[in-house]
């Protein structure tokens, strides 16, 4: 089993589908030549991926009353909801505290997130290089001296944390996004009354 082996966007597709049916992680990564870590890794990061930008993967049914429906949809009109399934969305949404405005908006955020941790992670992996080099001795010229050690490391610190700041700025949107909800499905509690 290969440590440097990199699983291709229809590799992890199909250990994600696989799995859904049951095959285990440890079969996974024999079939894949990968670790079960690996395997792990790639089902959360799908897991994850499906959360950030809300891909929905359940659906609801519900029967209701001719008057039941001509209630919802007067509401819905009245609120500027242009489908019954985009007030239902936004009434669980909001019941379940995981409001969302927006899902390509999430979802380029999350990539903002994710692209910022990358660039991080390599700037930092530039110090360790460059600080290895100077306690082997190859690392003698201006470029590599302390001070320009420390602004790698201090580049890479700065681009984790506006990582942070970003991931910090979207839950922080979703929680007014959440109280606006529920100020309004108060509203549309009480027109249906």
């Amino acid at each position: 089993m290969s440590r440097s082996k990199r699983l291709t966007d229809a590799e992890r597709m199909e250990i994600v589908r696989e799995a859904v049916e049951g095959v285990t992680s440890f079969e996974l990564a024999e079939r894949f030549r990968v670790t079960p870590r690996t395997i792990q890794y790639t089902l959360k990061s799908d897991a994850e991926r499906q959360a950030d930008t809300a891909v929905a993967t359940a659906a609801v049914s519900l029967k209701v009353t001719q008057d039941e429906l001509a209630a919802l949809d007067e509401v819905l009109d009245a609120a500027g909801i242009e489908t019954r399934s985009e007030g239902l969305r936004r009434l669980i949404q909001a019941a379940g505290g995981v409001f969302v405005l927006d899902a390509q908006l999430a979802a380029e955020m999350a990539r903002y997130r994710a692209s910022l941790n990358e660039v991080g992670n390599g700037v930092a992996q530039i110090a360790k290089q460059m600080q290895k080099a100077n306690r082997i001795g190859q690392g003698a010229i201006a470029e590599f001296s302390e001070l320009r050690l420390a602004q790698m490391r201090g580049l890479a610190r700065f681009i984790l944390d506006s990582a942070d700041e970003l991931d910090l700025l979207v839950r922080r949107r979703r929680e007014a996004m959440q109280q606006e909800a529920t100020a309004a499905l108060r509203e549309f509690a009480h027109a249906a009354e």
